[in-house]
């Protein structure tokens, strides 16, 4: 933990480049101290089939869903929530400045008794 996951419209697919968004949020993240780099995974879905308000097809969307496990403070994830977005909205700022764009961003924290993780690439960096 923690997991970047993004959910786009496919009518973004060729407009989004995620390699310099997945950087900037895994710089962001470990810097915190709260997180362990080796913890840290981000990923994109592409939606193909997908409505956004009338239908038009130059609609679009995008989601970030950024999960964590159970036991940072109220405080703590409040900041994170709020650079998180930050970064996520500057990054996509050429889309929504030129097209329209739906942007919804959601922290959350998962249950410590139902999460399970198996995890070997913690070693590498400890």
């Amino acid at each position: 933990m923690p997991h970047f996951v993004f959910e786009y419209s496919a009518n973004l697919e060729d407009r989004l480049d995620f390699q310099p968004v997945f950087k900037a949020l895994h710089e962001y993240i470990v810097s915190t101290g709260h997180f362990p780099l080796g913890g840290v995974r981000s990923r994109a879905i592409c939606c193909d089939h997908f409505r956004v308000a009338d239908g038009r097809d130059d609609f679009a969307l995008i989601n970030l869903n950024l999960k964590i496990g159970h036991g940072r403070s109220m405080e703590v994830r409040q900041e994170v929530a709020e650079k998180v977005f930050s970064i996520f909205c500057e990054w996509m700022k050429p889309i929504t400045d030129n097209s329209y764009c739906q942007i919804s961003f959601e922290l959350t924290e998962l249950d410590p008794v139902l999460k399970f993780n198996k995890n070997n690439i913690h070693a590498l960096f400890k």
